[in-house]
């Protein structure tokens, strides 16, 4: 089934086994986008990930597909981040100690450890953008859906943060 079928079948009979297939569907993207958005606070990606689907579920009926239903989704995770971010519990660890001779050497566990630690250092756009283009493999008109900025600002962010990344690498 697809998402529209999906979305129809939980707003019409109140289906929470289609909300359920929508939910499996998408935990993992928005769970990654939020884990790259937080610098690696798993902990606090997933209550904001479980905050996306509480909060889908409660606004599926505004949901117009204007976009994608992954778009949307990703438009909720972003909003909710940033509303978390404003929090003054909130903070940042700006740490980063790993070169580029070890990120050929690590396993996978380790390589999302050092994107992660390498996602801290850009400025949330520039991440924001990285992650919905690169890890979400979403279009660039799709980012500008979903962080609402200009299609040139969305692609500045993008190019900066790939220049950051390739600088911070080389340094050592």
């Amino acid at each position: 089934m697809n998402d529209q079928a999906l979305i129809t079948r939980v707003i019409v009979n109140d289906d929470h086994h289609a909300f359920a297939t929508l939910v499996r569907k998408y935990q993992r993207p928005i769970r990654l986008f939020l884990r790259r958005l937080t610098a690696g606070d798993h902990a606090l990606a997933d209550d904001l990930a479980q905050d996306v689907f509480i909060a889908s579920y409660n606004k599926l009926s505004s949901y117009r597909a204007e976009a994608t239903f992954n778009t949307w989704l990703h438009s909720i995770a972003y909003r909710l981040f940033l509303n978390e971010k404003r929090k003054p519990h909130y903070q940042r660890e700006t740490e980063l100690v790993t070169t580029l001779h070890t990120l050929s050497t690590l396993d996978t566990t380790e390589n999302e450890l050092l994107i992660e630690r390498l996602m801290q250092k850009l400025s949330i756009p520039e991440r924001t953008c990285m992650t919905l283009a690169y890890s979400a493999g979403m279009s660039h008109q799709e980012v500008v859906d979903v962080v609402q900025l200009p299609l040139g600002t969305v692609k500045s962010h993008i190019n900066r943060a790939k220049q950051k990344l390739t600088q911070w690498l080389k340094k050592d």
